[in-house]
């Protein structure tokens, strides 16, 4: 039992290795003033990694997928979503309602004067990348790794749990596990639960607007997030792609890179 409830903590969380970050990039201030922490890399076809929950922009570094893009010519940009890692971390509901993590993106491709971008997401990225669909014309393909359909629900109840824990809430225990973790690695807990407040859903509706190229990554042994498949339905020109690993390991195997290398071609 314990195994799953770390399971699905990891389906709220980054599903990457958190490292010790040095900065070696450049902050960037958005809509509102909080300041975002980013590195860009190659000069080829912009393509924007973004990461999950609890993650940080170094956590790409370490998988198979950012080297890759890298070696076949694409300009890289990582960054850390606001309320982690380098980059501020409001303590208010404004800081993180009304769509502000994919605003931060959004304004980010206009600094860098990107004209046209790829935006790759997983886990809790994927639902930060779903919202970059619908928002901004300039995204021609998106890939969504570790998601199913659950989260389009906005009474997800996984992510109701997890606000109410982070706030303080002792009674719900299927996100124990997840609390734990937190607390180890001393992340600002009020920042997290404001992300999880206001953690966007993507109807049926808005995705039936989506008209891109969209690539899912399924991990073979990844049950955490709902039913890729029920998602793949809701958006018109997407497709599925099994890799092997669980939530925690699909995101850096050579498969998922050779994936998403071949879909961006």
């Amino acid at each position: 039992m314990r195994k799953l409830l770390l399971s699905l903590i990891i389906a709220l969380c980054c599903s990457f290795t958190l490292y010790a970050q040095q900065p070696e990039g450049k902050f960037f201030t958005s809509f509102d003033g909080t300041k975002i922490y980013y590195e860009v890399k190659g000069d080829g076809y912009p393509v924007i990694l973004v990461h999950g929950f609890t993650g940080t922009s170094q956590g790409w570094k370490h998988g198979s997928l950012y080297p890759a893009l890298l070696q076949d010519g694409y300009k890289v940009v990582i960054l850390d979503q606001r309320g982690n890692g380098l980059s501020d971390k409001p303590h208010t509901d404004a800081g993180y309602a009304n769509d502000a993590e994919a605003k931060d993106i959004m304004g980010l491709a206009t600094s860098l004067g990107f004209k046209k971008y790829a935006v790759v997401g997983y886990s809790r990225g994927s639902i930060i990348t779903s919202r970059l669909m619908v928002l901004d014309k300039r995204v021609d393909k998106a890939v969504m790794g570790g998601m199913g359909a659950d989260y389009t629900n906005p009474g997800w109840p996984r992510r109701i749990h997890a606000y109410k824990a982070l706030m303080g809430d002792t009674t719900i225990h299927d996100v124990d596990d997840m609390m734990v973790w937190i607390r180890k690695n001393n992340f600002d807990t009020l920042a997290l639960a404001f992300q999880q407040k206001h953690q966007p859903s993507t109807s049926k509706q808005e995705f039936a607007k989506v008209k891109i190229p969209v690539l899912l990554i399924d991990g073979t042994e990844d049950n955490t997030n709902g039913d890729v498949s029920i998602l793949q339905k809701m958006i018109s020109r997407s497709k599925i792609v099994s890799v092997p690993g669980n939530h925690n390991t699909a995101a850096n195997t050579i498969q998922f890179a050779s994936a998403i290398i071949n879909f961006l071609k």
